[in-house]
């Protein structure tokens, strides 16, 4: 009985332009799957989107959606690539005519396209039923998380509610966001019998009221695992990053037991971003968020394990073991270590910043806020491709978007394809020499004072978003005298060791460091916590999977 509630609030939705078609196709659907799925059917992209939109919000699954190729204003795998993120475990169908083919087998790549089906489709005994059966077989043992939402309820400028918010979000977890001043928001504190003056509340599916929740009491009340399920493997991942997912992916299909130890989310920066266009395979591009999703279910399958809210604070040797240790005072052991751990925006050293952080100055796209910014000005500090893809991405919805810009252009950090991107854009503005001095607000951001940095100037605007990408200070603080780094924190590795012509100090092997190891044996670096890294998500997995290849290699010789 439970199985079958499950099925009949369970969506399979199609559109087509086409109202005859779109009949046509509800019809056969109905008549095979009626009893046990809602059929939903629309008749554009874009309402079909508003149509999935609402079914997340009322918590509804969708099992599989399919969509014709050929509609104006947004073509069918347009719309299944928002879709997506919507809907990331729906099983996706694209409806073509043989002229459309080619168009079909682009979108395997695009969006991970699950079939394409010829029109027409008679009879659907034969062409339609038997392509959906295996789809919904599919969806139906997959990881599609058939559970209700997490309930959040917090204050809009509110910077811890602002945080979990994010947590969720970038840790794929499906929550729903109730203000504290909303009606819904009021009875569901009531039934957790709060008043209101802790927040945020987070309310998890099994009905549990957590009250301004810890990073690690969130997760494991969500479902993510934070736990190791053994005391010793063969590799440990330091970072969920792009280097680090694509070393649990190499290192778990290969043999190795491999476990990824993550802070905070899996992604790092790259996970954050909205739209990455110069990665090799994804023509249209790729969010962050779908770039890491796939990452980290594809390391699942080959059996790593992937620990969230587990912060790392030291790095022991003892004997042949590599040993991590974690701020709670537990560890684990491996035979080898991949640091992994990325960098972090530095932080805007301008008056009330710090105390408007996650109330109106944000460090990140903070895509959860983005749907906040409709029809208003925002601000965004930085000039590499980050801000320029947060700049893109929240130009969307927004009045204006101003990027300002410390040097005298963009050219000196932002790829070609970006500037060509911001300056068609009509709402993007960018300020080059431009600065701020102060962030102005009692309990959000309402003003900021901008400095022209070679005339002196300043200025005072009324800014309520103000978001920062300045920098990369690396994450590696925590590893003390354990390993070699230079001036800034990155750490040494390879060559970078042995400059001099001699092996990095207490070296005890008789072969030169290997080209991502540290100055510690079977402890290797991959990513842009690496001295003189390329800081760009194609060469971070390729360092990812290339420290795996020498950890094979040194435990051959160990």
């Amino acid at each position: 009985m439970a199985q079958a509630a499950e099925a009949a609030r369970t969506v399979i939705l199609t559109v087509d332009d086409d109202p005859g078609v779109s009949r046509a196709v509800a019809r056969d659907l109905r008549r095979r799957y009626g009893e046990s799925y809602r059929i939903v059917r629309a008749e554009s992209g874009e309402s079909a989107l508003e149509t999935l939109r609402q079914l997340k919000l009322r918590g509804d699954l969708v099992a599989v959606i399919l969509a014709d190729y050929r509609m104006p204003q947004m073509n069918g795998i347009d719309f299944l690539e928002q879709a997506l993120d919507v809907y990331p475990g729906a099983r996706r169908v694209l409806l073509t005519a043989y002229a459309d083919t080619d168009a079909a087998i682009d979108a395997i790549n695009v969006v991970d396209l699950d079939h394409y089906l010829l029109k027409p489709w008679d009879p659907p005994e034969e062409k339609l039923y038997p392509v959906l059966d295996d789809l919904l077989d599919a969806w139906r043992t997959s990881a599609y998380r058939p559970v209700p939402s997490t309930k959040v309820v917090g204050h809009r400028w509110s910077a811890r509610s602002s945080d979990v918010r994010d947590f969720l979000a970038r840790n794929q977890v499906p929550y729903r966001w109730y203000s504290v001043e909303e009606p819904e928001g009021q009875r569901l504190l009531a039934a957790a019998e709060q008043n209101g003056q802790r927040l945020p509340l987070v309310i998890t599916p099994d009905g549990t009221a957590l009250v301004e929740p810890e990073v690690p009491e969130l997760a494991a009340r969500v479902g993510l695992a934070t736990t190791p399920t053994a005391d010793f493997y063969d590799l440990i991942v330091i970072g969920g990053g792009p280097a680090g997912l694509g070393a649990a992916v190499y290192g778990a299909s290969e043999g190795l037991r491999t476990v990824l130890v993550e802070r905070s989310a899996t992604g790092g920066q790259a996970g954050q971003s909205s739209r990455i266009e110069n990665y090799l395979g994804f023509p249209d591009g790729v969010s962050g968020a779908q770039l890491t999703d796939r990452a980290r279910r594809q390391a699942a399958k080959f059996g790593a394990e992937i620990l969230t809210a587990r912060e790392v604070t030291a790095l022991e040797v003892n004997g042949a073991a590599r040993v991590v240790r974690f701020a709670d005072g537990s560890a684990i052991a491996a035979h080898s270590v991949i640091l992994a751990t990325g960098v972090q925006y530095r932080q805007l050293d301008a008056a009330g910043c710090t105390d408007l952080t996650g109330c109106g100055v944000f460090y990140g796209s903070a895509l959860t806020e983005a749907a906040s910014c409709q029809g208003q000005d925002i601000y965004i500090v930085g000039g590499a491709n980050s801000a320029g893809q947060a700049a893109m991405y929240l130009a969307r919805g927004a009045k204006s978007v101003t990027l300002l810009v410390r040097g005298s252009d963009l050219s000196a950090s932002m790829s070609y394809y970006l500037i060509q991107q911001i300056n068609e854009a009509p709402n993007i503005s960018v300020r080059p020499h431009t600065v701020v001095d102060a962030a102005h607000g009692s309990e959000h951001l309402e003003q900021l004072t901008l400095r022209h940095t070679v005339t002196g100037e300043s200025e005072q605007v009324d800014a309520q978003w103000l978001f920062v990408f300045i920098g990369a200070a690396p994450l590696t603080d925590w590893l003390g005298d354990s390993v070699l780094r230079d001036t800034r924190g990155f750490i040494l590795a390879g060559p970078d060791l042995t400059a001099d012509g001699r092996p990095p100090a207490g070296w005890e092997l008789d072969r030169p460091p290997y080209h991502l190891e540290t100055s510690v044996p079977g402890v290797f670096v991959a990513g842009d916590a690496r001295a003189e890294s390329a800081k760009r998500v194609a060469s971070a997995v390729g360092e990812g999977a290339m420290a795996v290849m020498l950890v094979h290699r040194y435990l051959e010789q160990s």
